[in-house]
């Protein structure tokens, strides 16, 4: 008999197709927040983020911009430290992944009092003596998230944050941990760079296509990856075509909710996103584009093992022949890479990627049993060229 369990994140609600700022201050007035800091990235502080802050008015105390990619540390510390000195009793996050995941481990820290980077060591997921129970840190100051781009952080109640100095990505939970509300805009994407909005979809693809090839079956995680794949599909084809339409933008946020929203089955990621972790974190490649060259690859490798879901990605995806090269077709079709050559990893490198994923829990969740670095380097020869 199927057995398992459902886990839903601490979130309120999801609001869309309306104008974010409105959303914001109705959700404010609710919950009686009076000061709002708004964190966002540097590429928009002066553009989306500057009319967000004056369409708040008052409400806006402040705009911390200092967000990298990946989420730095350092980053997360500044940003903590400047909702303390603003009094901050909401904040919302404006941006993509980055922004948002920065904004869930902003939250810890004001949380649990965290004032340096080196604070944030023991509160990482993961056991050990070292480690703290974050759990049991009691919630304060929550978040809304406005994404911007189709990573879906803002569904997780997870978070990753680098470690530039030893070039690692590390994980981050709380039971509380994601945003209270989400506001699905469509036009608050639309400064989005195309290849950004591109390969964050097939991140979103990577979400739902892992699910759905995942060993373990988990049915209503199944029906959503199903669903938001195919939406994703069709969304990403048409707001490549037309930049400008709101209902395909709305359609891959659609899409990309649906996909991540099976997570919460507590099943996993899969070896694309183990290796993903690898290049993003260690090596710098956009997670969003770390799908488009691993992704495929993974479905080839793992074929004969995964038969019949391979066989419904397909035709989720509209495309007649395996799922390896549906995926690659679709990538194609964005004018995204799909060659590990192309982002700058050569083959000289396949061995340390390769060791260094085997660390990550997605390697026990490929549908053909990964058993050790020589598998991950056959999935890389795959993606080289």
């Amino acid at each position: 008999m199927l057995a398992g369990a459902h886990r839903f994140p601490g979130q309120d609600q999801v609001v869309y197709g309306r104008p974010a700022a409105e959303v914001v201050r109705e959700l404010a007035k609710a919950w009686g927040a009076r000061r709002i800091l708004l964190t966002t990235t540097r590429s928009l502080r002066d553009g989306v983020a500057a009319e967000m802050a004056a369409d708040l008015g008052d409400l806006c105390v402040g705009m911390f911009s200092e967000i990298g990619a990946h989420s730095p540390r350092e980053g997360v510390i500044a940003g903590a430290a400047e909702a303390r000195r603003t009094a901050a009793d909401l904040i919302v996050a404006l941006g993509g992944g980055s922004v948002i995941d920065a904004t869930k481990v902003m939250q810890l820290c004001l949380w649990a009092g965290l004032e340096r980077t080196e604070q944030l060591d023991a509160y990482r997921a993961g056991r050990g003596p070292d480690r703290i129970d974050v759990a049991k840190v009691p919630a304060g100051v929550r978040f809304v998230a406005i994404p911007t781009t189709l990573s879906a952080a803002e569904f997780t109640p997870f978070a990753g944050v680098s470690d530039p100095a030893r070039r690692v990505k590390e994980g981050y939970t709380h039971p509380m941990l994601a945003p209270r509300a989400v506001v699905l805009d469509p036009a608050m994407t639309l400064a989005t760079p195309p290849r950004l909005w591109g390969s964050t979809g097939m991140k979103a693809v990577d979400h739902a296509v892992e699910q759905l090839c995942h060993p373990v079956r988990a049915p209503y995680a199944d029906a959503l990856a199903a669903e938001g794949l195919k939406r994703l599909a069709r969304g990403l084809t048409a707001s490549h075509a037309d930049p400008d339409d709101l209902d395909a933008r709305l359609e891959c946020q659609f899409g990309m909710w649906l996909a991540i929203s099976g997570v919460g089955s507590g099943r996993g990621m899969g070896p694309s996103h183990a290796i993903g972790h690898t290049l993003g974190g260690s090596y710098g490649v956009p997670h969003g584009i770390t799908s488009c060259v691993i992704l495929p690859a993974v479905l080839a490798w793992t074929h004969d093992a995964a038969l019949a879901p391979q066989a419904l990605i397909s035709s989720l995806l509209g495309y007649q022949g395996s799922a390896a090269d549906a995926v690659r077709r679709l990538a194609d079709g964005l004018d995204l890479p799909n060659d590990l050559k192309s982002v700058g990893i050569l083959r000289k490198d396949f061995a340390a990627i390769a060791e260094h994923t085997m660390h990550d829990a997605g390697v026990r969740f490929s549908p053909r049993p990964i058993t050790g670095p020589q598998d991950i380097v056959k999935i890389l020869e795959l993606a080289a060229d």
